[in-house]
């Protein structure tokens, strides 16, 4: 290996992009081409990043696969950074594959993390959770270890766990040091935001108060009833009746725990429910009828007794009925939460992220463009939508999980 490269090499690992430019921008061989799209990426160039990537891996011949699996990974990053969900993970499947063979510990573990974060950008943190917990990085390079940590963080932020995340956050913070890259002690920071921004709100007994995610995992884990607007669950302990694919029998649930002790009004019931104003017989059917399976699904949480004028919830063995909302309240919360990343969304990656249609995707999009909350950028195939980052609260508990959690 020249000096040139080697030195192009160090400036990137100590994140100066400029520095390794300085080196090898006048260069065509594959291992300059390579250098030069990943300092693109880190100077926020994606599209030319992937432009001298792909060069640099058809320049490798077929005794430099490590070389070509290098490139591989690195488009696989920036494809992420790009938030094009669906193409990294053939490439980093293949990539593991060549790294294994030729024992390249440090890039395998790389092509890992990256598919970790892939995993997490989908809502799929059981999967994720598996994986870091099968890495070792005990002895990859410390910026390596901080983004392993980030990830380990975030994973535990999203399971609504305080103290595995404080501590995950603390390893981070300390490797982030040791790596001497500016940059990613600056992404610790920021992501450390969220263990101190409010969560959630809780609304109990006719009041409202925010709560940051350990005030959250504390009311999870309190002995009352807990209905979880966040995650359209209802629980107690380890008792949870997921309502997430029943989103009626959850825009029931949700005016019965405001409500509660009292009763809410069948009319209330039916207008949030049902959206409708002006409730009639059929309404009134329709309300009989849902509010049976509600009941059926709440048996081990809870009864619904019907009253004089409506219906009210009554827990069994607990205490109280706390109701967790979302920090904000808007239909399309999912999607603002993902493009409160400050990354360019296209349409598709938001509906594979979302785990729902590109239509149901672009109708929300099209209400928060509408409402002026988010913009779109380019047209056709080439769409990317951006919002400004959300002020003020954690968008934690907002983002799409594609399992239950716990």
């Amino acid at each position: 290996m020249d000096s040139a490269i080697t030195a192009a090499g160090r400036a990137l690992r100590t994140g100066d992009p400029l520095g390794a430019l300085n080196r090898v921008a006048l260069r065509d061989d594959p291992a300059a081409l390579a250098l030069r799209g990943i300092a693109m990426a880190q100077l926020g160039d994606l599209g030319r990043a992937r432009e001298l990537l792909r060069r640099a891996a058809r320049g490798f011949g077929p005794r430099e696969a490590v070389g070509r699996a290098r490139c591989l990974t690195a488009e696989a990053e920036v494809a992420l950074a790009a938030r094009d969900l669906a193409g990294p993970s053939r490439a980093l499947a293949e990539a593991l594959r060549t790294f294994a063979a030729h024992g390249d510990r440090e890039n395998a573990v790389h092509a890992r993390l990256l598919q970790i974060r892939r995993h997490l950008l989908l809502g799929h943190v059981d999967e994720a959770a598996g994986a870091c917990a099968l890495l070792d990085v005990g002895a990859a390079p410390a910026r390596l270890e901080a983004v392993a940590r980030l990830l380990t963080f975030e994973i535990a932020l999203r399971r609504i766990q305080a103290e595995p995340a404080r501590a995950a956050l603390a390893d981070a913070r300390a490797a982030a040091a040791r790596s001497g890259i500016a940059a990613l002690s600056a992404e610790v920071e920021r992501a450390g935001q969220a263990l101190v921004l409010p969560a959630a709100r809780l609304i109990s007994g006719g009041e409202v108060r925010s709560l940051t995610l350990a005030e959250v995992e504390a009311a999870l884990a309190s002995p009352d009833l807990v209905v979880d607007g966040c995650r359209r669950t209802a629980r107690r302990g380890d008792r949870v009746v997921q309502l997430s694919r029943r989103p009626v029998l959850f825009a029931l649930l949700r005016p019965l725990a405001e409500a509660w002790p009292g009763e809410a009004t069948r009319d209330a019931l039916i207008e949030r429910a049902f959206e409708t104003r002006g409730p009639n017989a059929s309404h009134r059917a329709r309300l009989r009828v849902e509010m049976g399976r509600l009941r059926r699904e709440l048996r081990p949480l809870a009864d619904i007794r019907a009253t004089a004028g409506g219906f009210a919830l009554l827990p069994r063995a607990a205490r109280g009925v706390r109701l967790l909302a979302p920090p904000i309240e808007s239909p399309d919360a999912a999607v603002l939460a993902l493009l409160a990343d400050g990354e360019a969304w296209s349409t598709s990656a938001l509906a594979l992220a979302l785990g729902a249609s590109q239509r149901t995707a672009q109708r929300s999009l099209a209400a928060l463009e509408a409402a002026g909350q988010v913009r779109a950028l380019g047209r056709g195939r080439s769409q990317r939508w951006l919002s400004a980052p959300v002020a003020g609260f954690a968008t934690t508990l907002l983002l799409p999980v594609a399992d239950s959690f716990g």
